[in-house]
């Protein structure tokens, strides 16, 4: 595959940064695109399927860091981090939230080419072909916006029980232990208290069944977990 071939989404706000990684990755072949703003960059990201995300965190709208937690909760897409936050905490948080790589403000553009040329030999053949879309008989989950909608209405989920929807929807069709869903959403510390998991797959059922003791979609496997059903009724 030729550079040409491969496009890189910019998720960058300041104009000068972003003129200048245009000028320096068109000049090596790549096709680009931009945008300004978090959420701007998610629904490209949806929408084109890039090849690599360079992702500035500081931007206007949101934290880069959710940014990438976004993206990465439906795409395997390599992302390249560009910070000012050179301590190693930061850092280690940026790769524990799905980051391939990152460069530290001021870089060279020849190390940015370095670093994405070393994330799409890590990630080739392992881009997800998986849509942002999840449509599930009257159940529809847009990942890039953060929306869910049964029966074409707004369903609005707190931001644990969206969590812990995604989880399962990463996973769709296969079950997935107690202690995963308490690792992935909750944490570590939260392995021995699996009575939050039943209690927000409770909420969740209210909001999502249309009938939450005989469920359709979140479907309990006794003394194992959970499966989200992906086969039509």
């Amino acid at each position: 595959m030729s550079d040409r071939s491969l496009q890189i989404l910019i998720i960058e706000d300041e104009v000068p940064i972003r003129r200048f990684l245009r000028t320096s990755l068109d000049s090596h072949g790549y096709r680009l695109r931009e945008a300004s703003t978090g959420q701007e960059g998610i629904e490209l990201a949806a929408q084109l399927h890039p090849d690599v995300v360079i992702l500035d965190l500081g931007l206007p709208d949101m934290d880069g860091l959710e940014v990438l937690r976004r993206i990465r909760s439906w795409s395997a897409v390599p992302i390249v981090i560009l910070t000012a936050r050179g301590q190693e905490q930061d850092k280690i948080a940026l790769l524990d939230a799905g980051a391939d790589d990152y460069l530290t403000k001021p870089f060279g553009i020849g190390e940015l080419l370095a670093r994405v040329r070393a994330a799409l030999r890590r990630t080739a053949g392992m881009q997800s072909s998986e849509t942002p879309v999840v449509v599930i008989d009257s159940l529809r989950v847009d990942m890039a916006r953060r929306q869910v909608f049964l029966d074409d209405e707004d369903v609005h989920l707190t931001p644990i029980e969206y969590k812990l929807l995604v989880a399962l929807i990463r996973n769709l069709g296969r079950v997935v232990t107690q202690r995963q869903l308490l690792q992935e959403v909750w944490g570590p510390e939260y392995l021995d208290s699996p009575h939050y998991l039943r209690i927000y797959m409770q909420h969740l059922r209210h909001k999502l069944e249309r009938d939450p003791a005989r469920p359709r979609y979140l479907i309990t496997e006794p003394g194992v977990g959970y499966r989200l059903n992906d086969q039509s009724s």
